[in-house]
């Protein structure tokens, strides 16, 4: 059941990730997302078989220690936003500050709940819900295409720079699905320690708790 429930908050929010990149882009003034019916939490339209479903399930059930996912990519013309110049990385920054901001919202409940009357199940769940969207917020930072760190690190650079960069996510993108197992792989024999490390340090400064 709590695997179940671990895959569930997972892929809703993955979704609510995507969901404020096309949010981000509207207010920005590309209308790509909302024409495409992509601004809604329903999940029918964002569900990918092999990143919402397939992968965090088995990720979920084998106790990986990756926890990771996605739902099909919001649409968005970069060239509509109102900002050339900041516009991408408001977009893309907006995944990761809607599920950190989530991760602290659940995070507080978990710490005040028992004061406030919630029960334990109540608790646990705003747990899960906690600790997915911070490692989610924080994961989607690392500067890796097609991750939103790597745009938003692109669209900080000066031009000369982040033409090399584009051209590495050129490269990556044609080396498909090789070069993300060879990322994850890289990801858990020699940084899913100390990412971990972190993100359960946070996880028990804003819930007063441990993992």
């Amino acid at each position: 059941m709590e695997a179940i429930l671990f895959l569930i908050v997972l892929i809703l929010s993955v979704i609510a990730h995507e969901v404020a990149h096309g949010y981000a882009a509207n207010s920005l003034g590309d209308p790509t997302a909302r024409l495409a019916g992509r601004l809604t939490l329903n999940p029918l339209p964002h569900i990918d078989i092999m990143g919402s479903l397939v992968i965090p399930a088995l990720l979920v059930f084998t106790h990986s220690p990756i926890l990771f996912g996605w739902a099909k990519p919001v649409p968005y013309n970069p060239y509509n936003l109102k900002s050339q110049r900041w516009g991408e990385t408001l977009v893309a920054s907006a995944g990761s500050a809607t599920n950190i901001s989530l991760a602290i919202i659940f995070g507080l409940l978990v710490r005040y709940g028992s004061a406030l009357g919630f029960d334990q199940t109540a608790l646990t769940l705003a747990a899960s819900i906690a600790f997915i969207n911070l490692f989610l917020g924080l994961f989607n930072l690392i500067p890796f295409p097609p991750l939103d760190g790597f745009t938003v690190l692109r669209s900080a650079l000066p031009w000369h720079l982040s033409s090399n960069l584009n051209r590495f996510e050129a490269r990556v993108r044609t080396a498909g699905a090789f070069s993300l197992i060879l990322f994850l792989l890289v990801f858990s024999y020699v940084f899913a320690r100390p990412f971990f490390g972190l993100v359960t340090r946070l996880f028990s400064l804003i819930t007063g708790s441990g993992v």
